[in-house]
């Protein structure tokens, strides 16, 4: 396709329409210069394409649902994230679908959200290097993805209104920074914009989020697209950076967009740049095209319950209740056991071929019974669900309760309103937790819950939605046939009031104020000193893994080199698994209000009984630095790096640090509105901070020696620390301090530091 000669011959109004989607999921053909059209399709964990026999985009195709991104994202492995867009790629190649809409890598600001189970985690390290990996894998394939939702879509309560009000500092660190590495790295063919706007700016027309960030900063090259419905001002959208609009506006935008290029309001440059991206994902999506793949699902329904067995989380195992012994009498309680909830609602439920619950998947084992227990269709106890479930635990060793949230308590389109559970499944836990002491719960949900039965029960395992075969990874962690390895990518709170967002969530009616700031997840509990019921990174195995030889390449680096970071592990246990290394980095010493640690690096080791690997971290610029509003950019600042290997973030097993340094300068300007704390925090203003204090000290030279003593000098020297310069004029009584000195003084001190 030579897109230079199509963008000549194109007409005005055959350019406005390749804006625009010819349906729901094809964008427009133009048939006299042979551009054809192409197929998106919902994802992230399947494939959701569109039924050829309907018009109900709702009805789709049979296909192989894979674990949610809140499972997948307990993997703590790019490998395996890699190995799934693998196999979305090749279900697209075989459906002739050319993008595959996902993954998302929205932050988990409150567990709240309903979508929360489609994103991968509260922390942006994490967040990006998952969806780095899950990308890479589909376009291995020669089939694109679909970044989404570019950005600060948290919440669905008014997700196609309200206005994310966030600092820019925090927009950066928290919730950009989770999409600029799989822009960077792994180069998504296409970014969905989403719903809400930023800062009162919809982000379908918000140019600082689309072209100024986007493009100009991170070099992005590929297609922007909006999320389905998301546009508000068509030409703004064009000129801010939108690309395509999806779906069909069935012509009412692109007449807006051939008004505006004629009244001169909308540029044709802006109009072609947007048309050249379309034409080009049209280009990557005919060279990619492999008509030959083929889609075998069983083999996926297989992949799909290994992945799942390697995501699951092991949050509680007392009295080394798991795993079971097969010889054992046991009772499997609670509906899910049968009928599992296995994938959220909304544009990414998948029509699954086949599903595999827990009790398929222990077929032919005559030492366990079933009992349902509850119903899923409302929350309401059934007494004789009930009783025929008590009386089955009682006479059983051991009480396996299949739990969780039902599709009604969480979905896409809504916020769950409280973090609990059924009521009747919370009865149920209670009264089985009263007739047999050895309980096992096994969770189905796409966020953290509040478990008022944790210290009821022995054993909890987060199964989260795991996909179709759920049940036969359920049966290998149970019966210890596969050893639980996930670790949380997100922190479960003791109850909601503790979480950050709790007074800001989901907002005041279109406004939403991020007023939690940096401090979001892991980084809020770990600042307020808060305990949680389970700890960002948190997860057990069934064997025991020893940590030593932490060590660094350098002791002091400057901010342009790389360190090395390496420690050894060891499995001190009798069986063979897999310890998730978590790294995190603090800076010891801050002038600025940073978290106590932050995750930036992880590694999955397999290691065999009594073996020993080394994990190894390589950690550039921004692994230390932050977000500096005064230079639109990341700074580091110099001094001492604590860097911490743990097993989760409130289980550090290794410490030391490292002295970094940087030639980057903060840019300084003082004012007579300056305080003398600020002159005092560089080095060139402390000889005037000093002078300055001298002089006030002479003339309250008397207080230091009055009743009061020493803490009077010292409440006074706190005093004049917070004064402005011009207060300091007027506040003293000392000749030598006028406000003509003063700002003779300041003028010196800025022409010192331009000079430097």
């Amino acid at each position: 396709m030579n897109i230079d000669k199509i963008l000549k011959e194109l007409t005005l109004e055959e350019k406005a329409s390749l804006c625009s989607g010819s349906d729901f999921w094809h964008t427009e053909e133009i048939k006299r210069l042979d551009i054809p059209s192409i197929m998106v399709s919902d994802g992230p964990h399947g494939l959701r394409k569109m039924r050829d026999d309907t018009d109900n985009p709702n009805e789709a195709i049979k296909a192989v649902c894979f674990p949610c991104a809140c499972a997948l994202a307990c993997s703590f492995d790019r490998k395996l994230l890699t190995t799934l867009g693998k196999a979305l790629g090749e279900e697209c190649q075989a459906e002739d679908v050319s993008v595959i809409l996902g993954p998302g890598c929205n932050i988990k600001r409150s567990p709240l959200c309903g979508r929360n189970f489609e994103y991968f985690s509260e922390d942006p390290y994490l967040a990006s290097q998952l969806a780095t990996a899950h990308i890479k894998g589909v376009q291995s394939k020669g089939v694109g993805t679909s970044l989404k939702h570019f950005a600060m879509n948290n919440q669905e309560t008014r997700r196609m209104s309200y206005s994310a009000n966030v600092d820019e500092r925090t927009f950066h660190e928290i919730y950009l920074s989770a999409f600029e590495t799989p822009v960077k790295e792994a180069k998504p063919w296409t970014v969905m914009c989403s719903y809400n706007r930023i800062n009162g700016e919809y982000s379908s027309q918000n140019k600082l989020l689309l072209t100024d960030i986007l493009r100009n900063e991170w070099g992005y090259e590929g297609l922007v697209v909006s999320d389905w419905g998301a546009v508000d001002d068509r030409p703004l959208g064009i000129a801010a950076g939108l690309d395509l609009e999806m779906p069909t506006s069935n012509g009412k935008n692109d007449e807006l967009i051939i008004e505006a290029v004629n009244n001169g309001s909308l540029s044709m440059k802006d109009l072609d740049k947007a048309v050249r991206n379309v034409l080009t994902l049209i280009q990557k999506a005919e060279d990619g095209y492999a008509p030959a793949t083929k889609w075998d699902k069983e083999k996926q329904h297989e992949l799909a319950g290994k992945i799942e067995s390697e995501c699951a989380v092991l949050l509680k195992n007392d009295d080394k209740i798991l795993p079971l012994d097969k010889s054992a009498k046991i009772a499997f309680i609670g509906e899910f056991a049968d009928k599992p909830r296995y994938q959220g609602g909304g544009s990414s439920h998948i029509n699954s071929f086949k599903v595999t619950s827990a009790l398929e998947a222990v077929k032919g084992m005559d030492n366990i019974t079933y009992a349902q227990g509850f119903v899923t269709d409302r929350d309401e106890t059934v007494d004789e669900l009930l009783d025929e479930a008590v009386e089955l635990a009682k006479n059983s060793d051991v009480a396996v309760i299949f739990a969780g949230l039902p599709e009604s308590f969480e979905s896409e389109g809504f916020d769950r309103k409280h973090m609990r559970m059924p009521d009747c499944q919370l009865k149920l836990i209670d009264e089985v937790a009263k007739v047999n002491k050895n309980v096992v719960i096994v969770l189905h949900n796409g966020s953290a819950v509040e478990m008022p039965f944790a210290d009821k029960v022995n054993g909890i395992l987060e199964m989260y939605l795991g996909g179709q075969n759920i049940g036969t990874a359920e049966k290998a962690l149970l019966f210890g046939e596969a050893n639980p390895s996930g670790k949380l990518a997100e922190t479960f709170p003791e109850k909601l009031s503790h979480n950050p967002s709790y007074l800001n969530f989901p907002g005041n009616m279109d406004d939403v104020d991020y007023a939690e700031g940096i401090f979001v997840g892991y980084r809020y509990y770990d600042e307020k000193g808060i305990k949680p019921l389970f700890p960002f990174g948190h997860g057990l195995s069934y064997t025991t893994f020893e940590y030593s030889n932490l060590t660094v390449s350098e002791n002091e680096i400057k901010d342009d080199k790389t360190l090395t970071v390496m420690v050894d592990v060891t499995n001190t246990g009798d069986r063979d698994g897999m310890e998730i290394v978590q790294l995190y980095v603090s800076d010891k010493e801050s002038s600025v209000r940073r978290p106590v640690r932050e995750l930036k690096g992880f590694e999955k080791l397999f290691l065999k009984a009594g073996e020993t690997k080394k994990a190894v971290f390589h950690l550039d610029k921004r692994s230390f630095a932050y977000y500096e509003p005064d230079i639109h950019d990341w700074f580091v600042e110099y001094g001492e790096f604590i860097i911490e290997a743990g097993s989760s973030s409130r289980d550090i097993r290794l410490s030391t640090s490292v002295y970094v340094s940087s030639d980057t300068k903060l840019p300084v300007h003082f004012t007579l509105n300056t305080t003398c704390g600020e002159i005092n925090s560089i080095p060139e203003g402390r000889a005037m901070f000093e002078n300055i204090l001298s002089k006030i000290d002479c003339d309250f030279g008397d207080t230091a020696s009055d009743d009061l003593g020493a803490s009077a000098k010292e409440m006074m020297e706190a005093m004049i620390r917070d004064m402005p310069l011009r207060t300091l004029v007027t506040f003293t009584n000392v000749p030598d301090i006028t406000r003509a000195k003063m700002s003779e003084m300041v003028e010196n001190l800025n022409e010192m530091l331009a000079e430097k």
